[in-house]
């Protein structure tokens, strides 16, 4: 297989979107998918160690959740595809951690769906697409 598309998918219906998009892509270039689910993590610098060692038990969980809910059932939807297809699962700021996984994995596009609200934060403080667009070392596809 040539290069590797990392496709963010969040389950969402713009997430869906961006698969289609992705998976389509990667067929007609023949590239894999790299499927990666971020979940945001703010490491509290205050807790006690007892505090800490609970939160990191239950980002294990949510994180075994995340594949059991969302990345597994997708990858199985995809099984006929004739693509490779992996996973990423990971926590932090979003639009980092796609940056890292796409170096991580050496892929050469980022594909992210977008979704469509303006609220006032996303105006205030940036889109994680705008901001993973203007972050990412590859090139960034934002599917509508």
């Amino acid at each position: 297989m040539g290069s590797k598309i990392v496709v963010a998918y969040d389950g969402s219906d713009s997430g869906k979107r961006a698969v289609d998009f992705a998976v389509n892509l990667a067929k007609s270039q023949g590239s894999s998918l790299v499927v990666a689910h971020v979940l945001e993590w703010s490491p509290y610098s205050f807790l006690t160690p007892t505090e800490i060692e609970e939160r990191h038990t239950r980002r294990k969980e949510e994180l075994a959740r995340a594949n059991d809910a969302l990345i597994a059932p997708l990858i199985a939807s995809l099984e006929g595809s004739g693509l490779e297809i992996s996973s990423s699962i990971k926590y932090g700021h979003i639009a980092e951690t796609l940056c890292t996984i796409a170096t991580e994995s050496g892929a050469s596009q980022v594909v992210i769906g977008r979704t469509g609200h303006s609220n006032m934060s996303a105006r205030l403080f940036g889109s994680v697409a705008t901001s993973l667009a203007q972050a990412s070392p590859v090139p960034v596809t934002v599917v509508p």
